[in-house]
């Protein structure tokens, strides 16, 4: 943004851009750990009532960790 953008922009919500971009970016991090959490332990309920494999349940957690440090790198870089 401009000079006269980011102006307006402070001007208008109190806050500068980058402490906004800083929110945004915490906010897709909580989302993502929550949801991750949330996948984890639903792959580890249906693992213990031997619906899901291990293999299953592994591929489930190799998947969030992957996501996480994807997005890590691309958000963070």
């Amino acid at each position: 943004m401009n000079a006269a953008q980011t102006a307006a922009f402070q001007a208008n919500s109190g806050i500068t851009p980058s402490d906004m971009a800083t929110v945004l970016l915490g906010a897709v991090f909580a989302v993502l750990l929550v949801w991750g959490a949330w996948a984890m332990r639903s792959a580890y309920v249906g693992w213990a009532e031997e619906q899901l494999s291990q293999r299953q349940f592994l591929v489930v957690v190799v998947r969030f960790a992957v996501l996480y440090l994807v997005l890590t790198f691309f958000l963070l870089s």
